[in-house]
C-alpha cells in the first residue's frame, strides 16, 4: 500500500468547479452545469451491477492514526482521492467518516476545500475520491472502476484512522449525490448514513441494511428539477428507510444551514 503524501492541512483555493459563493452556500459553477450535471431521470433500466464493498474498520484499531492534515491515497496513477483529519478531533477519539463525493466535472481538491469547515465544525473524518471520468460510473452506465476505487480508497483510511463504525456516511451533491444514494443503499451493510444535496435520480445495486438518509434539494433547481428529481425520489424511499428531506428556496446549491444539520445534528441523531 503506498505511503500517505501529507499536505498543509489548511484548505486550498477553491476552483471554478465548486466554489462558497456570498451567501455562505457551497454550490457548482457553470463549468459543470453541462448535460453530465443534469444526471439521471427517475426511470433509468437495470443493469448498474452490484458493487458490494469489501472494506470494513479492522477489528483492532491502528496503533498510530494518522495526525491532523491532508493525505493523498495515489494507488491509482489516473486519479487520487484525498483523506483530511480535522484538528477538531480529539486525540484517540473514533471519528464518523463521510467519502464524499463531486458533482459532475468537479475536481476532489476543490470539493475537499468547499467540505473542510464543515468538517472542522462537526469533528468528520472526510475521504474524497476522484471520478474517473468528469463523472461518476454509475451516471455512465453500471457501477464499475469508480466503485472499486472508492473500496481501495476506504482500506486505506480504515488502517490508517479511527473510524465510529457506527457513522460512516456516503455524501455527495449533484451527480456525487446519486451516487451517494446508489452506493450508500447497495452497501447499507457499510455505510450507516447517506446525505444526498440534491440528487438526480435513484439507481443501486442489490440493497442491503438500512442506512438512514438525509436528502435536500432546491425548488428553484435548473439543473436538477426537483419535481422529477428529489420529489421522485423521496416517496419510493420512505417507509423502507428512515429519511430525513429538506427543500429550500434556492437552486443547485448546499446552504450553509443545510451542510451544517446534515453533518452535525441529523448525524449525532
Amino acid at each position: 500500500m503506498p505511503a500517505p503524501h501529507r499536505t498543509a492541512a489548511s484548505a486550498a483555493p477553491l476552483s471554478r468547479r465548486d466554489f462558497v459563493d456570498r451567501g455562505g452556500r457551497l454550490a457548482l459553477a457553470s463549468l459543470a452545469l453541462g448535460p453530465l450535471g443534469c444526471g439521471m431521470g427517475p426511470s433509468e433500466p437495470p443493469g448498474v451491477g452490484d458493487a458490494h464493498l469489501g472494506a470494513r474498520p479492522p477489528a483492532t484499531p491502528p496503533a498510530a492514526p494518522l495526525a491532523a492534515g491532508t493525505y493523498r491515497f495515489d494507488a491509482d496513477p489516473s486519479r487520487d482521492a484525498r483523506l483530511y483529519i480535522p484538528a477538531s478531533i480529539p486525540a484517540g477519539t473514533a471519528a464518523p467518516l463521510a467519502v464524499a463525493l463531486h458533482g459532475a466535472g468537479g475536481e476532489a481538491a476543490s470539493w475537499l476545500a468547499a467540505l473542510q469547515p464543515v468538517a472542522d465544525a462537526a469533528g468528520l473524518l472526510l475521504l474524497v475520491p476522484q471520478s474517473r471520468l468528469p463523472t461518476w460510473d454509475l451516471i455512465y452506465g453500471p457501477f464499475g472502476d469508480d466503485a472499486a476505487f472508492v473500496d481501495a480508497a476506504l482500506a486505506w483510511a480504515f488502517q490508517r484512522c479511527l473510524v465510529d463504525p457506527a457513522r460512516i456516511v456516503a455524501l455527495g451533491f449533484s451527480d456525487g449525490a446519486t451516487y451517494a444514494l446508489g452506493l450508500g443503499l447497495t452497501n447499507g451493510d457499510l455505510f450507516t448514513h447517506v446525505v444526498a444535496f440534491s440528487p438526480g435520480g435513484l439507481r443501486t445495486g442489490p440493497r442491503r441494511g438500512r442506512p438512514r438518509v438525509f436528502i435536500s434539494h432546491g425548488t428553484a433547481d435548473p439543473v436538477l428539477p426537483i419535481d422529477r428529481a428529489s420529489r421522485t425520489i423521496v416517496p419510493q424511499l420512505t417507509g423502507a428507510y428512515d429519511v430525513t428531506y429538506r427543500e429550500f428556496a434556492g437552486g443547485h446549491v448546499v446552504p450553509a444551514a443545510i451542510a451544517t444539520e446534515a453533518t452535525t445534528t441529523w448525524l449525532r441523531g
